[in-house]
């Protein structure tokens, strides 16, 4: 068949052609912004899940929603070397932006972002001019709101902020932040204060995160009542009907079916993985010689697919790991079996080292987002069928 019609799309945070398996979570979230609308309180939004389950495209969905009905919606993606203060200042200022068109009272706009540059510049007051915050915002900074230089404070005081704006706007605000896990401690118990605040006072802004699976444990471990303070939505592998709807729907509008037999092969192949179904659907398409795609057809593609798997989805992570922490995902790997946790004991057994020795290669995995904490005393993979793949590498 013409690859240049080929429908599927494997990509980091790339919308697929059909979003199958979601509707629960983007019925949620209309909810949140229908009660937000209104002047209901409201909780923020957490969503976890394993690389690659499609945590960052169902993201952008929201945003989507958001922006749909008027929100200013801004986005970030934290990073473990960097302060929360400029990019959250940036995806706030484009957010303002989008909806301080229609307020009454533009003074009251160039107040907000008086405060907002100050709240930016705090962080960058003693740096060199060329990592200085340049926002665009030609307001001087307003002194005395959101630039004390303690992060917990100054978080609250700006949301509040923006909130008010938002309000006199008749709208809400949107912030959304990827890879959430990886914000220092004093930005996460921020967030988390800021947000409890922003819940108390039925503000219309909310933060809609998305990180790891031990998301969670972090944000209890700043915040004991962060548990109560957001709505967690585990995004998952999809169920076999939903895996088959991302395959058929998108085929379909190109006249283009399956038959049954090939996608029994193809979801279990890709069981279920959002991402593994694109890549097993677009190798699948290229060598398939005419409708309908059969399971010869993903049998002979399931090599390329599984190549390029094999380079750029795990392979590229393999490569960043030093000697000692691969030697540590190998030991994880041999004692997976199927994929779960294993305890830090048994690697540390396995691996005849004792546990306090192997310290240093679990943290640097940690920082790297190649594994995670899943409970106490347990270690995981980040990346689905990873173990299976180290089982592999020679």
């Amino acid at each position: 068949m013409d690859p240049v019609r080929n429908p599927y799309a494997p990509g980091a945070g790339q919308r697929p052609p059909e979003l199958a398996g979601r509707d629960r979570q983007l019925a949620a979230f209309d909810v949140v912004l229908e009660r937000v609308a209104r002047g209901r309180p409201e909780r923020s939004v957490m969503l976890t899940g394993l690389r690659g389950v499609g945590k960052t495209v169902l993201l952008n969905q929201l945003r989507s929603a958001a922006r749909s009905r008027g929100w200013g919606t801004g986005k970030l993606e934290a990073r473990p070397d960097q302060e929360l203060r400029r990019p959250l200042s940036s995806a706030l200022h484009m957010a303002v932006r989008s909806i301080a068109v229609s307020h009454r009272n533009p003074e009251q706009v160039d107040d907000f972002l008086g405060i907002l540059k100050a709240f930016a510049l705090r962080s960058t007051a003693d740096k060199g001019m060329r990592e200085r915050w340049n926002p665009g915002i030609d307001v001087p900074a307003v002194t005395g709101r959101a630039d004390s230089g303690d992060i917990e404070i100054d978080l609250v005081e700006l949301l509040l902020e923006a909130a008010q704006l938002a309000r006199d706007c008749g709208v809400g605000i949107a912030l959304f932040i990827d890879e959430l896990q990886d914000l220092g401690p004093a930005d996460i118990s921020a967030m988390c204060g800021a947000c409890h605040e922003l819940s108390q006072d039925a503000a219309p802004l909310i933060v809609v995160g998305a990180g790891l699976p031990h998301l969670p444990a972090v944000l209890s471990a700043s915040k004991s009542y962060s548990e109560r303070l957001f709505s967690y939505h585990r995004i998952d592998r999809l169920d076999r009907d939903s895996a088959d709807q991302a395959l058929i729907a998108p085929a379909e509008r190109e006249d283009v079916k399956y038959a049954e037999a090939a996608l029994d092969a193809l979801y279990q192949k890709a069981d279920g993985y959002p991402y593994f179904v694109q890549a097993y659907g677009k190798a699948t398409w290229d060598v398939a010689a005419q409708s309908p795609v059969t399971a010869e057809d993903v049998a002979v593609a399931a090599p390329a697919a599984e190549e390029e798997l094999a380079v750029g989805f795990f392979g590229s992570r393999y490569e960043r790991a030093t000697p000692a922490e691969r030697e540590y995902m190998r030991a994880m790997a041999e004692l997976a079996g199927d994929e779960g946790p294993v305890p830090t004991a048994s690697v540390a057994k396995h691996l005849e080292r004792k546990p306090a020795s192997l310290s240093p290669a679990r943290d640097g995995l940690i920082k790297k987002g190649l594994i995670y904490s899943a409970e106490r005393g347990t270690i995981g993979f980040t990346v689905p069928h990873f173990g299976r793949y180290l089982r592999g590498v020679q």
